[in-house]
């Protein structure tokens, strides 16, 4: 009997070839699975059924169509101060298109106006966040009734 001797290093090709082999056969197996697998029948409400949309061209050709205006730009807006019947102070914005016609629409809305100075509208920096409301003022705790001296 004849005793071969394998050398590591020829121990050690074998093994990585076995490894390899392996790889092939199971990425063999898995593309076969993956490629010629039928699909799967997808529920009919799963379906996205294209709806059906008629645009009638004739709308173009209408007297409404005709005898729309086009937008203007939009007026300049004014900030201001006002004070209602109640006395109450009111603060806001309004657009119009000169001071005098805001200063007509506030006072037609019964409001003195104490000030009004015109503003551009949005914000200069996007990136800065609007002015938060201060909180309500928290109501004063109840007063404790007066304590009327002990006699002795």
């Amino acid at each position: 009997m004849a005793v071969v001797f394998i050398s590591p290093k020829q121990r050690q090709k074998m093994f990585f070839m076995g490894i390899t082999i392996m790889f092939l056969l199971v990425l063999i197996a898995i593309s076969f699975t993956v490629f010629l697998s039928q699909p799967k029948e997808v529920p009919p409400a799963m379906v996205f059924n294209k709806p059906k949309v008629n645009i009638d061209m004739a709308v173009f050709d209408s007297d409404h169509f005709k005898n729309l205006q086009p937008f203007t730009d939009m007026g300049p807006w004014y900030s201001y101060k006002a004070v209602t019947k109640d006395n109450k102070p009111k603060t806001g914005f309004i657009s119009a298109d000169s001071v005098d016609d805001a200063k007509v629409a506030l006072e037609s809305n019964s409001l003195v106006v104490t000030e009004l100075k015109e503003v551009q509208p949005g914000r200069d920096n996007p990136f800065v966040p609007y002015e938060v409301a201060p909180p309500a003022p928290t109501p004063p705790p109840p007063a404790k009734p007066p304590t009327k001296p002990v006699k002795k």
